[in-house]
């Protein structure tokens, strides 16, 4: 090879140090606020259960109740696809897969709720009830019965019920640690938050905690529901949202929208009261918008028009609850609230539908983008990020197959990751 010619520039190097050198505080801002997707796996719903409801049998009555829906009100692929308007060609797999997730890991995330769904209740019987479910979440993990993520949603941290909540989150993770320690898919729920300086104070109890057991300081994170317009929009219009996200200051793992109390709150009357309402898209989209890049989740809200009774009330809330459930995933919102066991088949029905019916297409691109073959899609790195997403979002809940999708790529789990969590200001990497 020939000596490489020399290209002319006009200014000196000492131009881009001092920039580089200016912008150094803005490189550390970004890594801290916004490190990307953590990587790991996010349950596509969470369960919520009171805190005196819930039992050692809880998560495997809900796949049986979920199962006998199914034999009850759709007995095969063919019934449960022309109910829900799933396409012929994945009639069979949707409905095999929903069955076979139904028998193995009906719920993938729990939490046991010490807030609505418990109420207000004497001291003694809150305390109680909060150091069971510490036990029965200990057990449930040690025997291999626990879902994936597990914990408690407990009272907020407004001043009628503050102690309360906090008292409960201390008994909770004082039994969690007595009985053997804090398991890694605990979560919590900190509801109702208005003021970022909210969240601080659960994270001041956090750290209160950590500290008195010798944990290591961020070990425990938290979700944050999103339950009123002043969690939107605050007083002086700017996203206080965001700002609960800073306060958290990296323990903030979601946040969830909350339909009911959200909607009530900005005076939508109880009969338009659904995920799909515009109030509700606006607050998802702001939440949405705050939470990106930051590692922070977003989670969709639930129906409460549930799967009983006679075969065509189920089959109508069905359709609605799959048509809702696709919606959100359309929308990005891979997660959202199931309130019913009923519930369960058609959440795990539209989320496999969803993975399933694009898993050639996106295998397709993602294959292409690799190869450098082009097609007719020029598609970019961040989109190659996104696919990867996808594709992994799709294995991990069981629509999909590592294996299918290793034979429709070419790539292996690893090389998926590595497409879908690059580190920051490295949106270039490539399968080995």
């Amino acid at each position: 090879m020939g000596q490489q010619e020399k290209v002319a520039t006009s200014l000196a190097g000492t131009v881009s140090e001092e920039i580089s050198a200016s912008l150094t505080a803005v490189d550390a801002e970004l890594a801290r606020r916004y490190p990307g997707d953590p990587g790991t796996r996010q349950p596509v719903h969470t369960v919520y259960v009171p805190g005196d409801v819930f039992e050692p049998g809880t998560l495997r009555s809900w796949g049986d109740q979920a199962l006998a829906a199914l034999d009850e009100h759709a007995p095969d692929a063919a019934a449960f696809a022309a109910v829900l308007g799933i396409p012929e060609e994945l009639a069979g797999p949707v409905h095999d897969r929903v069955r076979a997730k139904l028998e193995r890991e009906p719920v993938e995330d729990l939490r046991i709720d010490f807030e609505d769904g418990y109420g207000p209740r004497p001291d003694a019987e809150e305390d109680e009830a909060a150091a069971r479910a510490a036990r029965l979440v200990s057990e449930a993990y040690a025997n291999g019965t626990a879902a994936p993520y597990m914990g408690i949603r407990m009272k907020c941290m407004e001043a009628g019920v503050r102690d309360r909540g906090i008292r409960t989150t201390d008994v909770f993770l004082t039994g969690l640690m007595e009985a053997g320690g804090i398991p890694e898919g605990l979560v919590l729920t900190l509801p109702k938050v208005t003021y970022p300086e909210q969240v601080t104070a659960f994270v001041q109890l956090l750290e209160a905690f950590e500290k008195a057991h010798g944990l290591d300081a961020g070990r425990m994170g938290f979700e944050i529901q999103i339950e009123t317009s002043q969690s939107i929009l605050a007083a002086d219009g700017t996203a206080a949202v965001a700002r609960m996200i800073d306060a958290a200051r990296g323990r903030a793992t979601g946040l969830h929208y909350g339909t009911f109390d959200y909607s009530a709150c900005v005076g939508v009357s109880a009969a338009y009261q659904a995920s799909d309402h515009p109030a509700a898209d606006h607050a998802k989209a702001v939440m949405q918008v705050a939470a990106a890049g930051t590692g922070v989740r977003v989670s969709d809200g639930s129906t409460n028009v549930l799967p009983v009774g006679p075969t065509d009330q189920v089959h109508e809330a069905w359709r609605l609850h799959y048509g809702l459930t696709r919606r959100a995933l359309a929308r990005a919102y891979c997660q959202g609230w199931d309130m019913h066991p009923c519930h369960l088949p058609t959440r795990y029905a539209a989320v496999y539908a969803f993975y399933r019916e694009g898993l050639e297409p996106a295998a397709a691109r993602l294959a292409a983008y690799v190869a450098k073959a082009g097609g007719d899609v020029m598609d970019e790195p961040a989109t190659a990020k996104a696919l990867s997403g996808y594709l992994l979002r799709g294995i991990d809940c069981g629509a999909l197959d590592t294996a299918e999708v290793a034979r429709l790529t070419g790539l292996t789990r690893a090389d998926l990751d590595a497409f879908a969590s690059p580190r920051r200001g490295d949106l270039t990497v490539t399968a080995p």
